[in-house]
């Protein structure tokens, strides 16, 4: 098993680099550049200047010497500075807005994981049934919902109207004069409809392959020499069968790692919530190269590492998989 986790991590170097490679070019072909898209409508700002803070960056060196420079920068964890008024460096400002991210994607990962397992499990069990009749219907409503157009329902409705909740930021006016649990509290209030927002598509997604893994699994021949032995359906559904069916979701998570550190861009702006994918946006339409291309590869690393985790994940839940991955 070691061997074969050994060999993954070599594999994924020359892949690593690729997504490298295909992300500095695309981004670099793109029409624009800094020093264009921040002066390219201030009259004062004349061409010479123009050529110097091309200079400056370092964009006018060709393509490749960029590129290489930029590699033995990150062979070092050297992510460079932002190429915004601030100029601060890129990994601080990752740092900076990580924390929010985080918090709303964990979380809405927790609150997918609770509710789409029971549901995909009882869809599977009473196949055909007013359960599985009803969150089908749900699970379309919820795939066809636009989540800016959810989240606006949700302001209006939960925050504007009822006032149950506020509607942007992370924290209420004077949250530095509350005591430790208050500020706890107004934080997890901010977060509530971004989380809530961020969970319906997935829930909806995860429940559907769940009740499929479970159908399949349901019907397989160990399953039924069970019930022939006397199992009851409770050991059958909970202690035979999910372990086999959660293979699917597995994956799933895995993959969804690189979620929790990349954010949603629409969630963000739509709470105003200083997060990663807002990051990522401003980045972009600044031309902000060292930041688009920090997150990016911190985006593949993690992608390349959920990939990882969840053939180990597969591996543990599935012996098969540790025959073949010892071979």
């Amino acid at each position: 098993m070691l061997h074969y986790v050994f060999r993954r991590m070599l594999a994924m170097l020359p892949l690593l680099l690729g997504i490298t490679v295909i992300s500095f070019a695309m981004m670099h072909l793109a029409p624009g550049e800094p020093s264009v898209v921040g002066q390219q409508f201030n009259p004062k700002v004349s061409a010479q200047d123009i050529e110097r803070l091309r200079s400056y960056y370092g964009l006018d060196q060709p393509l490749y010497a960029q590129y290489w420079d930029w590699l033995q920068r990150m062979a070092v964890l050297d992510f460079g500075h932002s190429f915004s008024g601030d100029s601060r460096p890129v990994l601080d400002k990752i740092i900076e807005r990580l924390p929010i991210t985080l918090w709303v994607n964990i979380l809405a990962m927790l609150f997918i994981i609770v509710l789409a397992i029971p549901i995909g499990v009882l869809s599977a069990v009473h196949r055909d049934g007013w359960w599985d009749r009803g969150m089908t219907i749900l699970v379309f409503i919820g795939f066809a919902i636009p989540s800016f157009w959810l989240g606006l329902l949700l302001m209006m409705g939960l925050g504007v109207n009822l006032g149950w909740l506020p509607i942007s930021g992370v924290h209420d006016y004077g949250w530095e004069e509350m005591g430790l649990w208050q500020q706890y509290w107004d934080f997890l209030q901010h977060l509530a409809l971004p989380v809530l927002v961020s969970a319906v598509g997935g829930v909806a997604g995860m429940s559907r392959f769940m009740r499929s893994g479970m159908l399949e699994v349901i019907r397989a021949d160990y399953i039924i020499t069970a019930r022939a032995m006397g199992y009851g359906d409770t050991a059958i559904h909970y202690r035979l069968a999910l372990k086999n069916a959660i293979l699917p979701i597995i994956t799933l998570l895995g993959l969804s790692i690189p979620g929790l550190i990349g954010g949603s861009v629409i969630v963000e702006y739509l709470f105003s919530l200083p997060g990663m994918g807002r990051l990522f946006y401003e980045s972009i339409l600044a031309r902000d190269y060292p930041m688009v291309m920090g997150i990016t590869v911190i985006g593949a690393v993690l992608t390349l590492l959920g990939n990882l985790l969840a053939d180990i994940a597969y591996a543990w839940a599935d012996p098969r998989t540790r025959v073949g991955a010892s071979e």
